[in-house]
C-alpha cells in the first residue's frame, strides 16, 4: 500500500477530529477502522422497528459544542444541531421533580423553590468558581504536560501566597459531599449526582465533586445538543470532510502491529499483512493495554519493562446496560418538563445512586438502577414515524462481569450477561421506569437491549464492557492517564501518538484529545 503523512489507527471521533485537521493542513491521512463504518461507540441504527433510529451508543454532544474542534470546523460541517431548553431533569417517587435550564437565572429561581436558599448557593458556587471553571475548561482541550498547563494548574490549585486555594479544597470532595455542602434539597442532589456516572466516576469517589459542578456549567452554557439524524452524523460530516481534502476512512481493516524501525513508528501492519508505510505519524485511537501489549512489542521489547507492567495494570470501570424503545406515543411524566428534558434521570434518590453503585461494583445487578432517560424523538421526529417516539434508558451502575442479583429474583450463572439475564434486568428497569412514566408498558412496541458483553464484542476499546474505555477514578486520571509513565498523548516511541477516552481529558463526546494531538502535530 502507499504511504501517508499520518495513519489513524481506529475511528472514533476523537481519531476522525485529528485526521480532519490533518487533512486540512495538506497532510495525506489514511483512518483505518477494524468495524464495518467508522465512528466507534458514534452510531445510529434501527435497532427496534423499521423507521425507528436508535442512537445506539453515545447520544448528546454538549462538550463537543462548547469545545474549540468543533468552533473550528463547524463551517466545513455538514450538521445541524438541535437543543433543548432543559438539558436535564430528575424524576423521583412521589411525582417529585426537577429540571436545569439552559438560564441561570431560572435555575436559581427553580433550586430556591426547591429548598430556599438553594439557588443563592448556586450563585454563589458560579461566582465564586467561574474563574476557575474557564481555566478547566481550556485545559480540556490542552496537553496537561505543557509548561502553559502547568502554569495553569499551579494558579488553580494554590492562592498567591502559596496557600491552597479553595478550588484545591473542592477538587478533592465526592459529589455527595459537594451537593450536601451547597445545597439542602434532596431533589437536586439526585439530579445532579448521576452526572459523575456519566463521567466515569462514582458519587463517592474523591473528585466526583469536581466533574459534578463542571457539567452543570457545561450544560447550562451548552444545554443538550442532539445532531438532526442521529448521533451518527457527526461521524459522517466528519467523514466528508476528510474525503473533500483528500483523506481516506477505509474500514474492515484492523491493524495488529504498530512497525517501529530506529526507535520511532515508521507504519502499520494490519490484520491481512497489508504493510502502510507512514511518514510523519501514527495516531492511535486505543487503550494503553492494546497499544503497548497487543500492536507495540510484539517480542521487540519496543516498550519499557516499567511502562509495560503498568498496561497490564490498567483498569477497567463499571458497565453500562441500555434498552432502547419503540414507542406508540410520546412518554408522558407527571411533571411536563421533564418531556423536553435532553437528559433526566428516574431515581429512588442520592442513596439510591450510591446504593446500586455498590451493588454493581460487587458484581451484583442493581435493585433500583439510576435510569438516564432520553428521547431524541422530541427534538427530531426524523428519529422515528409520525406520532411514535423513540426512548433510550441507560444504566451506568452494572458490572461488567455479573455474578448474581442483588435483588436476589434473577437467577444469574456462569455465563453472566446471558438473554435470560438481559431481559429479566430489563424487565427490571422498564418497571422502575413505568413508576415515573405512566403508561409506559402500554406503550412499547418493541425493545432493544444492549449489554457490557455486546459492548465488549463490539469495540476493544469498552475492554469487558466499559462504555467509559477505562476507568476514571484519581489513580487513573489527570497526569496519571493513559499511564503514570505515559502522562500525555505523545508515547514512548517517537512519531506515535494516542488519542480516545484512556487519554486527557477523557470519554465523552468532546473532541478533546483529538483536537490536543492535531494541534501538537500541526506545530
Amino acid at each position: 500500500m502507499q504511504g501517508y503523512d499520518a495513519v489513524v489507527v481506529g475511528s472514533g471521533h476523537n481519531a476522525l477530529i485529528t485526521a480532519a485537521y490533518l487533512a486540512r493542513a495538506g497532510w495525506g491521512v489514511l483512518v483505518l477502522e477494524g468495524n464495518d463504518r467508522p465512528g466507534g461507540l458514534v452510531r445510529t441504527d434501527e435497532l427496534t422497528l423499521p423507521g425507528f433510529r436508535h442512537d445506539n451508543f453515545s447520544a448528546a454532544h454538549p462538550l463537543f459544542v462548547a469545545g474549540p474542534a468543533y468552533a473550528d470546523l463547524r463551517a466545513e460541517l455538514d450538521l445541524e444541531y438541535l437543543n433543548t431548553r432543559y438539558p436535564t431533569g430528575v424524576s423521583l417517587p412521589g411525582g417529585r421533580s426537577s429540571v436545569v435550564s439552559t438560564d441561570l437565572d431560572e435555575n436559581i429561581v427553580e433550586f430556591n423553590r426547591l429548598s430556599p436558599g438553594d439557588g443563592d448557593s448556586l450563585a454563589e458556587l458560579f461566582q465564586e468558581f467561574g474563574p476557575a471553571i474557564e481555566t478547566v475548561f481550556a485545559l480540556c482541550s490542552a496537553d496537561l504536560t505543557a509548561p502553559s498547563s502547568a502554569v495553569a494548574i499551579q494558579s488553580l490549585m494554590h492562592t498567591s501566597d502559596g496557600g491552597f486555594s479553595d478550588f484545591a479544597h473542592m477538587f478533592t470532595l465526592s459529589a455527595r459531599a459537594l451537593l450536601q455542602q451547597r445545597f439542602r434539597s434532596p431533589e437536586l442532589h439526585a439530579m445532579l449526582a448521576p452526572w459523575a456516572t456519566h463521567l466515569g466516576r462514582a458519587v463517592d469517589d474523591a473528585n466526583s465533586g469536581t466533574w459534578t459542578v463542571l457539567v452543570l456549567a457545561a450544560i447550562t452554557m451548552a444545554g443538550m445538543p442532539i445532531p438532526r439524524g442521529g448521533s451518527e452524523e457527526l461521524v459522517k460530516a466528519l467523514v466528508k470532510l476528510i474525503e473533500r481534502h483528500g483523506g481516506r476512512v477505509q474500514c474492515g481493516q484492523w491493524v495488529k502491529q504498530v512497525l517501529v524501525k530506529d526507535g520511532h513508528a515508521v507504519g502499520v501492519r494490519t490484520a491481512d499483512d497489508e504493510v502502510v508505510p507512514v511518514r510523519r505519524a501514527v495516531v492511535a485511537s486505543v487503550n494503553p493495554d492494546q497499544l503497548y501489549l497487543k500492536l507495540l512489542d510484539h517480542g521487540h521489547g519496543v516498550t519499557p519493562p516499567a511502562l509495560r507492567k503498568q498496561a497490564k495494570d490498567y483498569r477497567y470501570g463499571l458497565g453500562a446496560f441500555q434498552v432502547h424503545l419503540a414507542l406508540s406515543g410520546p412518554a408522558r411524566f407527571h411533571d411536563e418538563r421533564l418531556m423536553h428534558a435532553g437528559q433526566p434521570h428516574l431515581t429512588g434518590g442520592l442513596n439510591a445512586i450510591s446504593r446500586a453503585t455498590n451493588e454493581a461494583l460487587r458484581g451484583l445487578l442493581p435493585v433500583e438502577p439510576t435510569i438516564s432517560w432520553d428521547t431524541p424523538s422530541t427534538l427530531d421526529p426524523s428519529r422515528c414515524p409520525p406520532g411514535r417516539a423513540v426512548a433510550r434508558l441507560q444504566m451506568l451502575e452494572v458490572p461488567t462481569a455479573v455474578s448474581g442479583d442483588a435483588a436476589d429474583r434473577i437467577p444469574v450463572g456462569s455465563d453472566g450477561w446471558t438473554e435470560d439475564v438481559k431481559n429479566a434486568f430489563a424487565d427490571r428497569v422498564i418497571d422502575e421506569a413505568a413508576k415515573h412514566v405512566p403508561g409506559l408498558h402500554d406503550i412499547i412496541l418493541d425493545r432493544y437491549l444492549i449489554s457490557p458483553r455486546e459492548l465488549a464484542a463490539f469495540n476493544p476499546n469498552c475492554g469487558p464492557g466499559d462504555p467509559f474505555g477505562g476507568s476514571h477514578d484519581l489513580a487513573q486520571s489527570y497526569l496519571f492517564s493513559p499511564l503514570p509513565g505515559q502522562p500525555s498523548h505523545r508515547t514512548v516511541v517517537p512519531n506515535l501518538y494516542m488519542v480516545g477516552a484512556a487519554t486527557w481529558p477523557g470519554h465523552g463526546i468532546s473532541g478533546g484529545s483529538g483536537y490536543i494531538v492535531a494541534q501538537e502535530l500541526m506545530d
